[in-house]
């Protein structure tokens, strides 16, 4: 069954594409789906309207992982540790960090 989330999210985003909370959340519905082709656009959506969205890089580049979309997922962890260590989330720096080290070279 479907994520329960998806569908008003999607109404929301159909007023407001500019919702970045909503896109996040879409993206975050479709990861809890192990659907992580939706995810990706979704989050890259995200990004695309709010470029500081710290977390949205982690979620993006963690779908991009699972897609095995490796040197897309190396470039949304760059990016993403520029963000949050502008931001000064920490959290989210080392987790990219992280991620971006366990990448086959």
């Amino acid at each position: 069954m479907p994520n329960p989330r998806i569908e008003p999210l999607k109404k929301v985003l159909a007023i407001d594409p500019n919702d970045d909370v909503a896109w996040f959340g879409l993206g975050k519905a479709y990861m809890d789906d192990g659907n992580f082709e939706e995810a990706a656009k979704a989050l890259r959506q995200c990004v695309t309207v709010k470029p500081t969205y710290s977390a949205a890089y982690f979620a993006l580049a963690q779908s991009l992982h699972k897609l095995n979309r490796i040197d897309e997922c190396r470039t949304i962890c760059a990016t993403g540790i520029e963000v949050s260590t502008k931001n000064g989330d920490a959290m989210v720096t080392k987790n990219l960090e992280m991620l971006k080290g366990a990448l086959p070279s």
